[in-house]
């Protein structure tokens, strides 16, 4: 049964011996993919389906690779978006905090976001609250945005330790901080037990199918459609800034993929947002694969900054490395 204290569901990070090294290659592969299919996209956002591959029709080898830089915000080479930023706030306030504290993690979202240069709307929006117990929607329907999806990564190993109704609970609330719509917070809960599932070195897929069925009436039937095995981005009745397109397209870029580096490019090409569904499939990719999948050139051109109360912090490789190690607590 999960605990809650004044509404919030309690998590308390893992303390122990160190984990086995395949769990850990498996975290690091989840946060570095997650960081680094987010760059690889960021170029792409708002493009046309195709423009990855019609920019870059062959692997780029030398330097930075595949990671141009540019698009509507003119990232910097390599550089990770909002997506993993949010989710690095995420991470430090487990990480300082031992646990879920929302007061704390909406204080490090607040001062992201204040200088961020690509917040959603709806996040923006929510942001704008003082306190999360505040936020009010004007239109709760127009919530149903891949936000809360995106920046759940870290909960995969920061919940391994605890059960399945905990995790659950968690994720979900974190969501519900800020998108109002259920779709938002049930996406990011499945795209978290997929990723958990892979981190044990279960079946994300198998563990999606079992999941989708404890999903709400309301959203059920949506998720199980566009999650099916049988599904396709040419199906989809919703975009990929939409929670089901965001998290249906994630999971068919891993699920058809022969590794990490085809299920990324392939996530980028479906343009649009086509740095989150990215970093979701770099997420899930990673988790399933491991950190020794992350292409090289990739991994050594990532890179990124998040505002905190406490000032800038810089990101590479190697602190998205100790950042996923610090998740999996012992």
């Amino acid at each position: 049964m999960t605990d809650v204290r004044d509404g919030v569901p309690v998590l308390v990070l893992r303390s122990g011996p160190p984990p086995d090294p395949e769990l850990v290659a498996r975290t690091v592969g989840c946060v570095v993919g997650a960081a680094v299919g987010d760059a690889l996209g960021a170029p792409f956002e708002f493009l046309p389906r195709g423009t990855f591959r019609r920019a870059i029709p062959t692997p780029m080898l030398q330097g930075t690779g595949e990671m141009v830089g540019g698009g509507a915000f003119g990232w910097a080479p390599g550089e990770f978006t909002d997506d993993t930023q949010m989710a690095l706030a995420l991470a430090a306030s487990l990480r300082d905090r031992d646990g879920y504290d929302p007061d704390d993690l909406w204080l490090r979202w607040r001062t992201w976001g204040r200088h961020a240069p690509d917040v959603g709307s709806t996040t923006r929006h929510a942001l704008g609250h003082a306190d999360w117990r505040d936020v009010r929607h004007p239109d709760p329907e127009r919530t149903a945005a891949n936000g809360a999806l995106m920046r759940a990564f870290p909960l995969a190993p920061a919940t391994l330790h605890v059960d399945d109704g905990t995790a659950r609970a968690v994720v979900l609330h974190q969501a519900i901080t800020t998108h109002a719509h259920p779709a938002a917070a049930w996406a990011a809960w499945l795209g978290v037990a997929a990723m958990r599932a892979a981190l044990r070195g279960a079946d994300p897929f198998a563990a999606l199918d079992a999941e989708v069925a404890a999903v709400p009436a309301s959203e059920r039937d949506r998720f199980a459609a566009m999650l099916d095995r049988a599904w396709d981005p040419d199906d989809a009745e919703v975009g990929n800034g939409s929670a089901w397109g965001c998290l249906a397209q994630a999971v068919w870029a891993v699920r058809r993929a022969d590794g990490f580096e085809d299920a990324v490019i392939a996530a980028v090409d479906l343009g649009s947002d086509a740095d989150t569904v990215a970093c979701v499939t770099g997420a899930l990719a990673g988790a399933v694969h491991g950190v020794v999948a992350v292409p090289e050139r990739w991994a050594a051109a990532v890179n990124g900054r998040l505002d905190t109360p406490d000032g800038e912090e810089r990101h590479d490789r190697t602190t998205l490395a100790a950042v996923a190690v610090g998740l999996l607590g012992g």
